[in-house]
């Protein structure tokens, strides 16, 4: 679309200063004569846009010309800058990167609205270090150099080495193809396929990478969400018991600590707790919630609540003829 390349144009002159008219047909794709007619449009809407002659001559905007032509409106400034401003912002490495976005976006920005968006921002916190029923879990951490690897592999499309410790296993290299990245709840993983086969890799547990010059093995087009949302039902169904339970909060972390995953969680009206999480098998599942007492109470299944009433019901016989 023309209005497109016009604000191309406009935003490649700004950047780069001055361009001479068959640098910014490359850049544009389009033959030199449809880049005079766009700045002679431009010129007729007002956009200060002048021709130097000569060897080193070229198209260039005059000194301190602002463009408001990005299309963002004060809700969408709004919406990044919030983003920006949430804690753990080193998602993937980008750390840096992102914040270098958000002061274009601001300069982006009116010079009126500019002040507006900054202190609205300021107006909301997102994913804080506490919440109101406990501490949270600490963003695990991944080496820069270890994730600059990891993140140039998966763009790239090469195969990456890994310096992998699986739960209860010594680190070991190995060779994966990426397919992409996930962060979930401040915990990162890896997507890839190893030998065809499917794996999930957690960041934290990498503890170094190399891209390597080899293709990966991936399909060229990926649904990362519906990728995503396979393996998390696969990892759900290999075994493992789904356990519905009411838990005091001053023992969530506890709770969530033991078992494998939260699937969901939500605050009843008198204050417990009540989650879904998942338990490598039902004897897992009674370890974990024989530790919290009366402090917690499993809804479903009906095998757990059976198994917990018989060992307590086994403990109280024990204890009986102490009274």
């Amino acid at each position: 679309m023309r209005a497109d390349r016009l604000v191309s144009l406009v935003l490649l002159l700004r950047q780069r200063g001055r361009l001479t008219a068959d640098t910014l047909a490359r850049e544009l794709e389009v033959s030199t004569r449809t880049v005079l007619r766009d700045i002679e449009a431009l010129s007729a809407a007002g956009v200060p846009v002048y021709a130097e002659r000569g060897r080193h001559g070229g198209f260039a905007l005059l000194p301190g010309f602002r463009t408001e032509l990005t299309g963002l409106n004060h809700d969408e400034a709004l919406a990044l800058l919030t983003a920006g401003s949430r804690r753990g912002e080193q998602v993937f490495g980008l750390g840096t990167a992102l914040s270098s976005a958000m002061r274009k976006v601001v300069d982006a920005l009116p010079e009126s609205h500019q002040a507006t968006a900054n202190d609205a921002a300021r107006r909301f916190l997102v994913e804080p270090e506490t919440d109101l029923l406990s501490r949270r879990v600490a963003p695990e951490e991944v080496p820069d150099t270890t994730m600059f690897e990891i993140r140039r592999a998966v763009l790239a499309g090469h195969k990456l080495r890994i310096h992998y410790a699986a739960t209860d296993e010594p680190p070991q290299w190995r060779t994966v193809d990426p397919i992409g990245l996930v962060t979930v709840r401040d915990r990162g993983y890896l997507l890839a396929t190893r030998s065809g086969a499917d794996r999930t890799y957690r960041l934290s547990r990498v503890s170094a990478a190399e891209e390597l010059p080899e293709p990966a093995q991936r399909p060229d087009q990926v649904d990362l969400d519906r990728v995503w949302r396979e393996r998390c039902a696969q990892f759900l169904s290999s075994g493992h018991i789904a356990v519905l339970v009411r838990v005091d909060p001053k023992r969530r972390e506890e709770l969530l600590s033991s078992a494998v995953a939260v699937r969901t969680a939500e605050l009843d009206d008198d204050g417990l707790l009540r989650l879904e999480v998942t338990f490598q098998d039902l004897r897992h599942a009674e370890w974990a919630l024989w530790q919290l007492s009366t402090d917690a109470e499993v809804l479903a299944p009906g095998v757990l609540r059976t198994s917990l009433h018989d060992r307590a019901a086994a403990m109280a016989n024990r204890y009986a003829d102490s009274y």
